[in-house]
């Protein structure tokens, strides 16, 4: 690819180190990369009341990447019905999409809630994996999932490997050492491939 463009998108309770990880590893790899919301630019709070992010644009699926992050709560039933609930935004506008899809944490239980990954495989955070495998996707216990078009990774510090990882595939093993190397941090774990 040529210049690679990405969002990551923002839902009401989304968990901030989902977001910024990818993000800040992505852009200091030379990804032009925007925040965005289904609904558009608006402040868009994160779980817990933690902070909230300027979306600064609408999803747009026809982009090079979009990362959906998961949600940041007190119970699990708060986060499915966060990670519900962006799954009725975000979903629709991702039905007809070219992007390639990229997760972190519950981000891949809002893609499968969506309809979006049935018989694909993904992984996410290890207390989530049995929901996502009765959602219909093949879940894997592992850092990372390649599987063509769809990226996942499991818990929320894997944010920043997934930009590392998605680097290297997108953009060059030499820009993804550069960005390790001045984030003065190693990836880890093991990352699985449908190929």
């Amino acid at each position: 690819m040529d210049e690679v463009k990405a969002q990551v998108v923002l839902f009401d309770g989304f968990d901030p180190l989902d977001a910024i990880g990818p993000y800040e590893a992505l852009t200091a790899g030379g990804v032009q990369v925007e925040l965005a919301s289904a609904e558009g630019a608006r402040e868009v709070p994160a779980g817990l009341g933690l902070l909230a992010l300027r979306a600064t644009a609408r999803l747009d699926p026809g982009l090079d990447l979009v990362v959906v992050p998961g949600a940041a709560a007190r119970n699990e039933d708060e986060i499915f019905g966060l990670l519900s609930a962006a799954a009725g935004t975000i979903g629709p506008a991702l039905e007809e999409r070219t992007a390639i899809l990229a997760t972190v944490c519950g981000g891949s239980l809002v893609l499968a809630m969506a309809g979006l990954i049935g018989g694909r495989n993904a992984t996410t955070n290890h207390l989530g994996l049995d929901a996502l495998g009765s959602m219909g996707v093949n879940a894997h216990r592992v850092r990372i999932v390649d599987d063509g078009d769809l990226v996942t990774a499991a818990g929320v510090s894997s944010g920043v490997d997934l930009g590392l990882y998605l680097l290297e595939r997108e953009v060059g093993a030499r820009k993804a050492l550069e960005v390790e190397e001045l984030f003065a941090h190693e990836r880890r774990g093991t990352v699985w491939s449908a190929a």
